[in-house]
């Protein structure tokens, strides 16, 4: 399995700093292309600068794109929301759904996160579902409860031919500089692998990436642990050297 390497602009930057971004992106990797033999690359700004983003990638598709949400409905009266199926029909290939920030900031619950990656799901869009404790759960000794729970409860029934990601991210790590160790991010994954064998998903099949302070310096000790399958980046995917510096990595 290729790594996968998923960049999170969250809500940052103007329409000019978006296509100053993505145009540095795509020249840096049309020069280092043997970086895809070993990563899939997916950037994911603010659904504002989706077109911009896109008219971007016409011409070097081996990057791919996608949201940093979804609504839990398909069309209606969901002010301010934007649906799977406007997604689709805008060309993304992944959107990301119950990101710590959405589910703090938001109060989205574990089925809200179901609800968002069933869409994404029919309308063949790939949902990237987040997953994580917070320091003070950790500490509490319950962070494998928390995770555990998670996967059960936001994972969707889904066929032979479709895909979803899980992204472990730990709260706590999350644009605070601190990073779980590598031995404790592959625990973690490997708990999440076996959760998700407990719960009939044919566990090898998805890609599970680590989302918490991954940089350039840390990101190949991270990505060389059997069960973290890549990487979904916050901060460092706001600069284009060490975004590439993380996907060479792989």
């Amino acid at each position: 399995m290729k790594k996968l390497i998923v960049g999170n602009w969250k809500m940052n930057g103007a329409r000019d700093d978006a296509r100053a971004l993505i145009a540095n992106i795509v020249n840096k990797l049309a020069v280092n292309e043997e970086i895809f033999d070993r990563a899939n690359v997916v950037v994911c700004p603010p659904v504002i600068h989706l077109s911009d983003v896109r008219h971007a990638l016409y011409g070097f598709p081996k990057i791919k794109f996608g949201a940093q949400d979804c609504s839990i409905g398909d069309e209606g009266a969901y002010t301010g929301d934007v649906s799977a199926k406007m997604l689709q029909d805008a060309s993304c290939s992944y959107v990301i759904v119950g990101h710590s920030e959405r589910r703090q900031y938001h109060g989205e619950s574990n089925a809200m996160v179901l609800q968002k990656a069933e869409h994404a799901l029919n309308n063949d869009i790939i949902p990237i579902i987040c997953v994580g404790e917070t320091q003070e759960e950790r500490d509490a000794g319950a962070a494998q409860d928390i995770v555990g729970e998670q996967v059960k409860s936001c994972v969707p029934d889904f066929n032979q031919f479709q895909q979803i990601v899980i992204a472990y991210e730990p709260v706590w790590a999350i644009g605070t500089g601190k990073t779980a160790s590598p031995a404790d991010a592959q625990e973690m994954h490997s708990f999440i692998r076996s959760t998700l064998n407990e719960v009939g998903v044919a566990a090898e099949k998805v890609p599970l990436l680590y989302g918490g302070s991954m940089k350039p310096d840390n990101a190949k000790d991270l990505l060389a642990q059997g069960d973290i399958d890549g990487g979904l980046i916050g901060g460092a995917s706001l600069k284009a050297e060490d975004f590439i510096a993380i996907a060479r990595a792989s």
